[in-house]
């Protein structure tokens, strides 16, 4: 049992994939003998070489454009974004060919491929570096789009990403590089496609991903002192979606709702929302709630405690929204 950060947890996953099958390359901006923005890829290149891992320019569609090719060839590639905004350039690359291309191949071509962005805010960055695009991944079929919450899943689900056949976006919290937590290495989890039950509770479920399960976590905790009972679920996959776990806790409950910091209109919440009010209509006693950001750009630093949902927020939504359905 080895106490590690997120952020390390990912390292040791990237090594541990790279010793196990040289095939697999990494590449991005400063990932080399930086380690990357947030030190993710640290060490990596002074042991497996700069043929292995190195620094790209700073061009996101060509990084994705060039692992595409090299996925085709045989390799494959992790790529970093850096910052989730950054990945923005890299958008007609990932949706054109990325996504297209096992279908485009009627399946005789697979893309090996795991593009890495670091995502959400709540770490102070500046306009760019605390977006949460989640909500374009999951319009594009042909991807798979995950999110780690803990350093277990973030081994675990990242391991499972490179030996998969199929690309994969992986969502990185940045506000949880450093959350520490145990892992015993190597952890293999359930697969990334699976949501987990991370708290049991009787009257709501809360579904969250990435950064915003401690936040329903501590939603839940302050709720148990006032007598509710709140379940936490962790939804890790974003796409393809859990109906069957989260279908389970909905109709256990018979309230939901979602958490995400993401602006609310055609966010990801909503597609939760009409996919649990579609499966289990008969079985909610009231509307599916959304507590999200807010409808505008993200904020500069020092207003960004204002956009990001809390728990104090999750509370006040299900306080109304239960004096509502009585």
């Amino acid at each position: 049992m080895t106490t590690t950060s997120m952020a390390g947890a990912l390292t040791t996953a990237l090594r541990d994939a790279m010793a196990a099958d040289e095939r697999v390359v990494v590449y991005g901006e400063d990932v080399g003998p930086l380690g990357g923005v947030f030190r993710v890829t640290d060490g990596l290149q002074a042991e497996f070489g700069s043929d292995r891992i190195w620094d790209s320019p700073l061009a996101e569609s060509g990084i994705v454009g060039t692992a595409v090719g090299m996925a085709l060839y045989g390799l494959r590639p992790v790529v970093e974004m850096q910052f989730d905004a950054f990945s923005y350039p890299a958008f007609e690359q990932i949706v054109s060919h990325v996504a297209k291309m096992r279908n485009r191949t009627r399946g005789r071509v697979g893309m090996p491929l795991v593009i890495r962005i670091p995502c959400s805010g709540d770490i102070g960055g500046v306009e760019h570096h605390s977006d949460s695009s989640e909500a374009y991944w999951t319009a594009t079929p042909g991807l798979t789009v995950v999110t780690p919450s803990n350093p277990a899943d973030a081994y675990s689900m990242l391991r499972e990403a490179i030996d998969s056949d199929d690309p994969i976006i992986f969502l990185e919290p940045k506000s949880r590089y450093w959350m520490r937590a145990d892992v015993e290495f190597p952890a293999r989890q359930t697969s990334f496609d699976r949501a987990h039950v991370v708290r049991e509770g009787d009257d709501v479920t809360l579904l969250a991903y990435g950064p915003t399960v401690a936040t329903a976590l501590a939603a839940a905790d302050q709720a148990a002192a006032d007598g509710l009972s709140i379940e936490v679920v962790d939804l890790r996959s974003l796409s393809p979606f859990d109906d069957e776990t989260v279908g389970a806790s909905v109709r256990k409950t018979s309230r939901a709702a979602v958490i995400h910091e993401a602006a609310q209109f055609g966010g990801y919440g909503a597609e939760v929302a009409a996919r649990v009010t579609e499966r289990n209509f008969f079985h909610l006693s009231a509307p599916v709630l959304r507590i999200t950001g807010f409808d505008v750009p993200y904020p500069s630093p020092k207003l960004e405690e204002y956009f990001l949902p809390t728990a104090e927020r999750v509370l006040d939504a299900i306080e109304t929204w239960q004096w509502e359905a009585r």
